[in-house]
């Protein structure tokens, strides 16, 4: 695994702001197409996606071989996949459904190593370059360049931010995902009380200079989070990235052909 800068340090520099994707497809070649293109990370989605340990591990590879950080979505809150994905390489991981501070402490906690977390020591894996990285660097770069991230998805969690942030002294990073708290709340996000949470999270978080991330659709809506305060986003999804395009294609062949 080459040495490169982390994720951590690019988001921790003054005015940054880097764009990411979805990788849904369990695929090494869109993974691959995704760093080529130039997307600063990729995130793999083992929560709404049917990647397994195999093909997140594989990804996370192929994404870090072409200069793309690789960050995970966790299939869920529990925790149990944390261990094998950071062994694994990984540059960050993204709980998802975190309500509570005493679930962002636990999550977040496991992605850390003593005495700030629990995570436990894995220096024969390929987070330590199989070996190659001497324990210190193993051990500083998992304290220090691992984004341990939690996603804020329900109305009473942004609400309460100030006491996720302060009472999870291992989170680093956090994610306001919009599709489940606008279900939830049963509210657009436009609404003012949302706006209002958000509003309370950017502010929160910029204090005590923790980067948020959220994720949009449109070139747009990043230049827009961009100026909202937000530090990451992830545009589209390859999903998407591939049907609209083979879409866009169809519909420009067909239409060449009745023009014919």
């Amino acid at each position: 695994m080459a040495k490169r800068s982390s994720i951590m340090e690019r988001l921790r520099a003054k005015d940054a702001f880097l764009i990411g994707t979805w990788a849904k497809i369990p695929s090494l070649e869109t993974v691959e197409l995704l760093g080529h293109v130039g997307f600063d990370f990729v995130v793999i989605d083992m929560e709404h996606a049917p990647h397994s340990f195999q093909t997140a591990g594989a990804a996370i590879a192929q994404a870090q071989s072409t200069g793309m950080a690789a960050l995970v979505r966790a299939p869920d809150r529990s925790s149990s996949a944390t261990q094998r994905l950071l062994d694994a390489g990984v540059d960050g991981i993204l709980t998802p459904r975190v309500e509570t501070p005493e679930i962002a402490a636990e999550v977040t906690a496991a992605m850390a190593f003593p005495p700030l977390g629990t995570r436990g020591m894995g220096y024969t894996s390929r987070a330590a370059r199989w070996g190659l990285d001497s324990v210190d660097e193993y051990l500083d770069h998992g304290r220090n360049h691992i984004l341990r991230g939690v996603q804020l998805e329900d109305l009473t969690a942004l609400e309460n931010i100030e006491a996720i942030l302060d009472k999870a002294p291992a989170l680093n990073a956090a994610f306001i995902g919009f599709g489940d708290l606008c279900m939830s709340s049963g509210l657009p996000a436009t609404h003012p009380t949302l706006k209002a949470a958000e509003e309370k999270v950017l502010a929160a978080a910029r204090a005590r200079g923790i980067p948020v991330g959220t994720a949009v659709q449109t070139p747009a809506q990043v230049v827009e989070r961009r100026e909202r305060g937000y530090a990451y986003v992830m545009v589209s999804a390859d999903t998407t990235i591939f049907a609209q395009a083979a879409r866009d294609l169809v519909v420009r062949t067909r239409d060449a052909l009745l023009a014919n």
